[in-house]
């Protein structure tokens, strides 16, 4: 992330006040956690409300889904109801966007969310928010993938169908237009 990755005050005040609102329509997605403890972090950290408008403005919807004691942050995530629009059409990785010979997607999943200054979901992460309500019931998102299947050329996705949270593998270079990617972001 670059430096000039600041919001101005009018937006910043916006997206707390958009984030804020979020959080208290879905109370069950963060019990026990504070607002006010929240809202501190995140004035105090212009970087990481830069990366939570970058997840609102292509369509992640992001609400804090936790708290991690070790580190102190707050977790957001994606809690839009289906892979986040702006984020679909996308392979997995680099190399596999350099693999391709034709059809080349714009972009890559690993990439987009270092540019957003955001981590791809794990798939236990994936699982923990689908405890919290049920998401990607007609699209699916690419999932940090273990090194040993990506040196093979797969990647992982998952969703969720027939309310069952399902993980699958694809080859890396593929893309499909309901296909995208979650994110989270430690505040």
């Amino acid at each position: 992330m670059t430096k000039n990755n600041e919001l101005s005050l009018e937006k910043r005040e916006e997206l707390i006040s958009l984030l804020k609102d979020r959080f208290e329509k879905n109370t069950e997605r963060h019990q026990g956690l504070d607002w006010d403890k929240i809202e501190a972090k995140l004035e105090a950290d212009p970087n990481r409300l830069w990366s939570l408008n970058q997840m609102e403005e292509t369509g992640g919807e992001p609400d804090v889904v936790g708290f991690d004691e070790n580190t102190k942050a707050y977790l957001f995530f994606d809690c839009s109801a289906e892979s986040p629009k702006g984020r679909r059409s996308v392979c997995y990785d680099r190399e596999a966007l350099e693999s391709r010979k034709k059809h080349k997607p714009e972009n890559t999943a690993v990439d987009m969310a270092a540019d957003m200054g955001i981590e791809l979901l794990t798939e236990e992460e994936y699982r923990e928010l689908q405890k919290l309500g049920e998401f990607d019931k007609k699209t699916s998102s690419w999932v940090k993938t273990p090194e040993k299947i990506r040196n093979r050329g797969g990647a992982i996705f998952c969703d969720r169908r027939y309310d069952t949270v399902f993980t699958y593998h694809n080859g890396a270079d593929s893309y499909y237009a309901a296909r995208g990617f979650r994110g989270s972001c430690r505040v």
